[in-house]
């Protein structure tokens, strides 16, 4: 089988029209094992990614080589909330009332053992743009480049096809966006937003230069599944990247945050994160999430 077979299908295809994040906690001195077997049974891995945190594997008893809980960035100086999160669903769908439908079956499935602490819902931008207009994963790999950034190889036994994801949910000031020239937003990004071209102009501290994947030694491509969310006239990024470590990602926030060489990616003038998370993917078996590495 193929490694791409393996994975949860949610994770490799496009981004949906709309989605829906809810994270939950498992209530204190509760067994989850029961209604993570029933989220298992019901979870297709593409209408619904589903990813365990650090705390909830180890309270069941088990390990997953790599997965740790965020901690921030040490030398960062920017903030960096790590906000660690037992169980993450990422609902993906077309419509508003299905995907609200099927929240609250999932918060009544899971009722018995954990509570959704959070629920961000969110949703396509013109063709796969932030809300500042600018498009996002432009340099996301393809292809068996995506598979090999994003999946655990088949090397990897029972682990194979799973995946790792850094989760951060960032707020837009958009104000201070929106009063930028169209210069500083351009230098901002290191991109110019109608056309998407790379600015050879750019300063150090545009995005594009601070997170160039192939600058990073070793190169440190990751799957980006970001999508944007808004609450009343308040907005941002749900930012996911997948990958088979958090290595990658870690890599690239290093030098975002200025904890690399002191240089702060200029995003950060006009967002910031307000939650920070690594989770855990399982992979799939006979179009079911497989719990199997997790004793279950």
């Amino acid at each position: 089988m193929r490694i791409d077979q393996l994975a949860q299908p949610g994770i490799l295809e496009p981004i949906p029209p709309l989605a829906r994040y809810l994270t939950c906690q498992l209530r204190v001195g509760l067994d989850p094992r029961a209604v993570l077997r029933l989220l298992a049974a019901q979870a297709d891995g593409r209408s619904a990614v589903v990813g365990l945190g650090e705390s909830l594997v180890r309270e069941l008893g088990a390990e997953i080589p790599g997965l740790r809980s965020f901690c921030g960035i040490a030398g960062a100086r920017t903030k960096l909330p790590a906000t660690p999160a037992d169980l993450v669903i990422w609902l993906r769908g077309d419509d508003r009332g299905a995907l609200l439908i099927r929240s609250r079956h999932l918060e009544n499935l899971l009722a018995p053992a954990f509570d959704i602490h959070d629920i961000t819902d969110a949703f396509m931008h013109d063709h796969g743009r932030d809300l500042t207009g600018y498009e996002d994963g432009t340099e996301n790999p393809e292809g068996k480049k995506a598979l090999t950034a994003a999946l655990l190889p088949k090397k990897a036994g029972k682990l194979a096809g799973s995946s790792f994801v850094a989760m951060q949910r960032w707020r837009h000031h958009m104000g201070r966006f929106e009063a930028m020239s169209k210069e500083q937003q351009d230098h901002t990004i290191g991109r110019e937003r109608d056309t998407n071209e790379e600015l050879d102009d750019a300063p150090e501290s545009a995005h594009v230069k601070r997170t160039a994947q192939e600058s990073f030694q070793p190169e440190a491509f990751l799957l980006r599944r970001s999508m944007p969310w808004a609450e009343g006239n308040q907005g941002g990024l749900v930012f996911a990247a997948f990958g088979c470590s958090f290595d990658a990602f870690e890599a690239q926030l290093r030098r975002m945050s200025g904890a690399e060489d002191g240089v702060i990616d200029a995003l950060y003038g006009f967002t910031e994160p307000e939650t920070g998370a690594y989770f855990w993917c399982p992979p799939v078996a006979d179009g079911l999430i497989d719990l199997r590495a997790v004793g279950l």
